[in-house]
């Protein structure tokens, strides 16, 4: 039992950044921009899905915070989904994440 619980902890220390840095405002800006033109471009202009499925709350309520984060990051080999990494960095995708989750409309 106790080893159980240690195993959780420790994949939680894993998965969650310690001291997350939050974008500034003109970053913000910068990824709402990011999110309506590159991800709209594919995802639809609503997110309501195009040539990428959509990135609604709903249609992205199956998929964990690391899984969009490794998505985003890296790409889907074989898709038109590319890797972002080099545009933007973890703490720049976990702030879109939070905007896909929270329904944000371009």
């Amino acid at each position: 039992m106790i080893r159980a619980t240690l195993l959780v902890a420790l994949s939680l220390f894993l998965v969650l950044p310690a001291g997350a840095a939050e974008p500034d405002a003109a970053r913000k800006a910068e990824l709402s921009y990011f999110l309506t033109q590159d991800c709209g471009s594919c995802h639809g202009l609503k997110l309501t899905g195009g040539l990428g499925k959509p990135l609604t709350p709903d249609a992205l309520s199956g998929f964990t915070d690391t899984d969009l984060l490794t998505t985003i990051l890296n790409g889907r080999p074989g898709t038109a989904m590319p890797p972002w990494r080099g545009v933007i960095n973890e703490d720049d995708a976990r702030y879109i994440i939070r905007l896909l989750r929270e329904g944000k409309q371009p």
